[in-house]
């Protein structure tokens, strides 16, 4: 008798979901909308493990306080993103104010979007230690200590 072998879920797609590294299947956070209410303990309401595997999401006490090095190399390649683009399409001139209209749109973006840079820097960052594992039914997770 063969075993029905399931697909393999994109890593992209579970990065940008913000997906369970282990299973790619289970939402990590309590609330799918980070917008929906405006509070810190809101945006960052987390499942203690996955609702799939099971898996563990704070891997050891203060495991989150590397997440702020990641969110701040996501916010500085956004700001040299849009710094670029802004050179491409509206240019960039001392002569007029064309640099403080950048300040004020990428201020108001890197504002906009940190709701969702705070859960996506989580995903990132428990993805650098949690790796896939397309037998999670069938093992017992791997722990560290």
């Amino acid at each position: 008798m063969t075993e029905e072998k399931k697909p393999k879920p994109n890593y992209y797609w579970s990065l940008f979901t913000t997906r369970c590294p282990r299973c790619r299947r289970g939402d990590m956070f309590k609330n799918k909308n980070p917008y929906k209410k405006l509070g810190i303990t809101y945006i960052l309401d987390m499942h203690n493990s996955c609702p799939v595997c099971h898996q563990k999401f704070e891997l050891e006490p203060g495991f989150w306080y590397g997440t702020g090095y990641v969110s701040y190399g996501l916010t500085v390649a956004l700001s040299a993103f849009t710094f670029i683009a802004w050179w491409i399409f509206i240019g960039i001139s001392v002569d007029d104010n064309r640099v403080l209209y950048w300040l004020i749109f990428n201020g108001v973006l890197v504002i906009g979007l940190q709701p969702w840079l705070m859960r996506f820097s989580r995903v990132l960052y428990l993805n650098f230690f949690v790796r896939y594992n397309e037998n999670y039914d069938k093992e017992d997770i791997v722990s560290f200590s």
